[in-house]
């Protein structure tokens, strides 16, 4: 399903098992606007946003060890065979907002690159808006639906 609203465009999914999960997340690495936007991973504790990162990630070659930036917030890393620079950050351990302005985010916000962001809400209105909003639930049968939501046009590239 897909929702035309001006520039914003929501879809909804279903991953019906983890092979879906890294298939979306293959897709996604194909897409020439991966390399320039913030995406948002919202979902509740174990909806599986860090292992649709991992598997980005990894589609987009990253091979070193991919790992939760729960407790170091933000994770580095340059895919092997291309210069693209990627953050991974999870705000979960986020008590306040204003930790984000303290940590000097900032800068890599207005950086090149592709940016993951887990657990958006705890750093509030200290992040740019997304260029796309990726939400993920758990089904009672273990599946997940996924509601897409692209704010920008690098996101809708995303989508289309």
């Amino acid at each position: 399903m897909t929702i035309q609203d001006h520039s914003l465009i929501v879809e909804t999914i279903v991953w019906h098992d983890e092979a879906a999960t890294q298939a979306f997340a293959r897709a996604l690495a194909r897409k020439p606007a991966i390399g320039r936007v913030l995406i948002e991973l919202r979902g509740d504790l174990g909806a599986g946003k860090t292992t649709f990162a991992r598997h980005l990630l990894r589609a987009l070659g990253v091979v070193e060890r991919v790992k939760s930036p729960t407790y170091a917030v933000v994770e580095a890393y340059t895919p092997a065979k291309s210069n693209l620079n990627i953050w991974h950050f999870d705000f979960y351990r986020f008590n306040d907002p204003r930790e984000w302005e303290e940590a000097g985010f900032r800068d890599i916000f207005a950086s090149a690159g592709l940016k993951l962001v887990e657990w958006p809400e705890k750093a509030a209105n200290y992040l740019p808006e997304p260029d796309l909003s990726i939400h993920i639930e758990m089904r009672p049968d273990e599946s997940r639906t996924v509601t897409l939501t692209a704010y920008s046009a690098a996101g809708a590239e995303l989508l289309a």
